[in-house]
């Protein structure tokens, strides 16, 4: 298709910019962001022990069924400081990453066709989306089972010999379960990624199938090498990641229609266009 045709039918609605009219438009959407991002974080820190309160929860209440008190500690006289500064800068993520994602639409956007423009919509808004949901997984489903299997190991209560109890610290409790939200809502972008790259034409559906043995395999390696040292969590990434694996089979069989058709088009108009 000549891009004249295609600019026709299918118009990016772009005003031609310098280079440096370019740059001074990404310094407004970058202020943006960082604006947007340091709001966040006050208000974050603001909370920030209500925010950590709610991410040690799975542990208290895992705690209080085995009739312990639920406690935290720290060893350093800054820990405690720094570890409000981590949760606030990991719920400014959070929820300045819609706002981010809108000034790096509103960047590209004028540079795509209508068509374009319509393709990569559904995806803005199943990142964010499909990233809470892992994370929710983690929180509502990974964590409470972790905690029990990790707490089992207390001897607490035993007659004889030397006891073994639990003593977490606020940091290293913060670390292990940043790690596993941030692990599981990456994973559950596996959809977004490979339904890109099939409509893209990378990849395809036929592609998928055939490697499947592989990609399961792969999905446990990666959960292996993300994961603490235990089965439960191990376990608990790979099988969702083997189930999003063939939900992304799915998605790119749903684009490759579309992505033929216009690869068709783009084939046979200029023959049609040829005197």
């Amino acid at each position: 298709m000549s891009e004249n045709t295609q600019g026709g039918e299918d118009p990016i609605h772009d005003q031609p910019m310098s280079l440096l009219d370019h740059l001074l438009e990404l310094r407004r959407r970058l202020l943006w962001s960082g604006l947007t991002f340091i709001l966040c974080f006050a208000l974050c820190y603001h909370y920030a022990q209500a925010i950590y309160l709610f991410l040690a929860q799975p542990l208290g209440d895992i705690m209080r069924q085995q009739g312990e008190q639920p406690h935290l500690i720290y060893t350093a006289l800054y820990e405690a400081f720094f570890t409000y500064i981590r949760v606030a800068l990991f719920g400014a993520a959070f929820l300045s990453f819609p706002m981010i994602a809108i000034q790096a639409w509103i960047f590209i956007a004028p540079g795509l066709y209508r068509s374009e423009k319509r393709a990569f919509a559904p995806f803005l808004v199943a990142t964010p989306v499909l990233f809470v949901a892992g994370a929710a997984l983690a929180y509502y489903f990974i964590f409470p089972i972790a905690w029990r299997f990790f707490l089992s190991f207390q001897t607490l209560g035993a007659g004889t010999g030397v006891q073994i109890e639990l003593q977490a610290k606020v940091s290293e409790y913060l670390t292990l379960v940043m790690k596993l939200i941030m692990a599981f809502g990456v994973a559950f972008e596996l959809p977004v990624v490979l339904t890109l790259l099939a409509r893209a034409g990378i990849v395809t559906s036929a592609m998928l199938r055939r490697v499947r043995r592989y990609a399961i395999v792969g999905a446990f390696v990666v959960a292996a090498i993300l994961m603490p040292p235990d089965v439960i969590t191990q376990v608990g990434l790979a099988v969702p990641l083997v189930l999003l694996y063939e939900v992304s089979i799915l998605c790119a069989r749903l684009v490759e229609p579309a992505r033929l058709t216009r690869q068709t088009e783009d084939e046979t108009t200029p023959e049609q266009e040829a005197p």
